[in-house]
């Protein structure tokens, strides 16, 4: 028997999703496992640290196990990386209520606001978040698709390949053909009421409607963000206020920085493949060393370089650089 749950898998120590292909490369695989299981998804949010999805399904573990299993031997084969990739354990929470789903919908449907990736919820790519009432929010253009003789590269080896799911040119399973969009939207009711719920300031009113619904405890952002370490709520709230700092460079930005210009050009120079995998510590911590000395030096000094325009952190370039 299926029931709803909230799943989801982080890291802190080091980024899983490293670009944009790797964010697209993982919620096929999430959809490719949803099928091997017989699980229905119904939302998710993928960030370079970590990903939430809500599905209905009547083995959440395994549904997060082929997922993990899947994508780590992609990731590793990719970046000649070696071991498990994340937390040893993910986060799953059963849900139960209409008010309780709602609520959990909500939060794994804001990822990209409550992380200050986006203004707002439907800025953020890597999210279902556009795939629901298409037709009343004016956002049924036909995609453009992938030619069917390159689909294969956007899956994982040696599974079926789920013709009746049609793939966006970037490679990207359609996620209005993956997830039980239909029972989404029959949750939120209507459009006006789903526009309402991706733009509402957390309150204590939601609390209390599912406290009426049954004696279950709440479903918060404090709750949904659980299986994330060192994740601080109050920054969430402030992004709901759409105080977003725009200065900030994202993982996914820096990685490239990373992978893309400094290790071809600096350690790898003349070899066709490189990751920062194959530096050995002690010269990824020299890197960090000289990256954050470039960005304290640009910042004071307003010169050119690759950081000139954006904020990088310390803890940031830490997870990008694998530096533990």
């Amino acid at each position: 028997m299926k029931e709803t749950y909230h799943l989801c898998l982080s890291s802190h120590e080091e980024v899983m999703f490293r670009s944009e292909s790797d964010l697209i490369i993982g919620f096929n695989y999430l959809a490719m496992a949803a099928l091997e299981t017989d699980s229905t998804l119904l939302a998710d949010g993928f960030l370079s640290t970590h990903h939430h999805e809500a599905a209905r399904t009547g083995n959440p573990h395994e549904l997060a196990k082929r997922h993990r299993y899947s994508y780590t031997r992609y990731f590793n084969a990719k970046y000649g990386r070696k071991g498990s990739l994340g937390e040893k354990e993910g986060f799953i929470l059963k849900v139960e209520g209409l008010y309780h789903t709602q609520s959990m919908l909500n939060y794994v449907l804001k990822q990209g606001l409550h992380h200050g990736l986006s203004t707002t919820a439907f800025g953020y790519p890597h999210s279902s978040v556009n795939s629901y009432f298409r037709k009343d929010l004016g956002r049924n253009q036909a995609p453009v698709l992938m030619e069917d003789y390159k689909r294969h590269n956007y899956l994982p080896f040696n599974k079926k390949n789920p013709t009746r799911c049609r793939m966006a040119s970037n490679g990207l399973l359609l996620r209005e053909d993956i997830e039980d969009t239909a029972y989404v939207e029959s949750v939120y009711v209507s459009p006006r009421n789903f526009l309402f719920q991706m733009n509402r300031i957390s309150d204590g009113k939601d609390i209390a409607d599912q406290q009426k619904e049954n004696n279950l405890p709440a479903i918060t952002l404090e709750v949904i963000e659980r299986g994330v370490p060192a994740f601080d709520p109050s920054k969430a709230f402030i992004a709901e206020q759409g105080r977003i700092n725009k200065n900030r460079m994202t993982d996914i930005e820096l990685c490239h920085i990373i992978d893309d210009i400094i290790l071809p050009s600096r350690y790898f120079k003349g070899c066709s493949e490189s990751s920062i995998y194959q530096l050995p510590e002690r010269k990824r911590s020299d890197l960090g060393n000289a990256i954050w000395k470039e960005c304290k030096s640009v910042q004071y000094r307003k010169c050119d370089s690759l950081f000139s325009e954006k904020i990088v952190t310390e803890d940031q370039l830490r997870r990008c650089l694998c530096i533990k």
